[in-house]
Formats: structure tokens, sequence, C-alpha cells
């Protein structure tokens, strides 16, 4: 999240943010509840360093902010969601893509729908003119949380192949 989230001082271009993919891995691996303020603390803290020191806009910076708290909130519990259904095994691909879906679907309605409705940005919002953008926007948000989600499920499957070997490897 440090090296993509927005335009900052350590931001990496021409990756897409790993931000929604962070909070979803999170709900996956990480139990203790307090690593999710904790991230959230991160994430606040990036953007505003963002703005207070590297001169980035503060465009997105209005009261709508707050909506990440249920959106980044809403990727965690798909995670955890995920984590109870996960097997070692490739039927676990299913429950992994419904997560990831369902949880991407809901954080962009809070955050995006967040910013639309509350931001002050939008001269007369509605939901007409908000549903356009759900579908601009969605699928580039969904295929940055699948690409990250995606690598970190192949480091895991191949994490877990090599445990696998060296188990055999030890015990012939």
């Amino acid at each position: 999240m440090i090296l993509t989230r927005g335009q900052h001082f350590a931001s990496l271009d021409a990756l897409p943010s790993a931000s929604w993919a962070v909070f979803f891995l999170a709900g996956v691996l990480v139990r203790p509840l307090w690593a999710f303020p904790a991230l959230f603390g991160l994430a606040l803290g990036l953007d505003a360093a963002a703005i207070g020191w590297a001169g980035v806009s503060d465009h997105c910076f209005t009261p709508a902010y707050a909506a990440l708290v249920p959106a980044y909130g809403s990727l965690w519990l798909a995670g955890q969601w995920y984590a109870r259904q996960h097997r070692d095994h490739l039927a676990s691909l299913l429950p992994l893509a419904l997560s990831v879906g369902s949880g991407a679907l809901v954080c962009y309605l809070f955050s995006g729908g967040g910013f639309y409705f509350f931001s002050g940005r939008e001269a007369a919002p509605s939901l007409s003119g908000f549903v356009p953008r759900v579908v601009e926007y969605l699928p580039r948000y969904v295929s940055s949380l699948s690409l990250y989600v995606g690598v970190a499920a192949l480091v895991y499957a191949l994490q877990q192949r090599l445990r696998h070997a060296n188990t055999e490897a030890s015990h012939p």
C-alpha cells in the first residue's frame, strides 16, 4: 500500500493501487481486529502526508472520506469470510472469486458512492448519475484487486507446494 497508494512521495506510478487488496488480504491473513484500524490509519497517514508534504491535490479529502471506513471494512470482512471457506484445494477458487467480487462491489458502493453523493463535488447527485460511474470505474478497481489477490494466491500455492515437497523429501 505504501508503494502504490495515490500520488505521494513513495508512489510507483506504473502500479495500480494495492489498497483494496491490502485490506482484503489482511482480512484473510491477519486475525487481530486492531490491524484494521492500524491499516486504515496508515492509509489516512499516507493521504495526509501526500496532501500536506508532497503537494498532492486534496480533491478527494472531503467529508465523504469517512465512507472509506465501511468501504475498506467490507473488503476486510470479505477476506475474513474467504479465510473460513479456504481449503488447500483448487475448489477454493470459487469462494475466492465470490469474496473478491462481492467485497469489491460493496467497497465501491461505499467509496465511489460516498464520494459521489457526499463530497459536495457533484452539483446534483442522483442514482441515474452514479450508475454510469459504477460501470466506468468498478472494472478498473476489480482488475487491480484481482491482480494483487491473484499474485498472492499464486505465491501461497507455490509456498504450499514447496512445503509439501520438502516434507516428502525429509520423510521418504
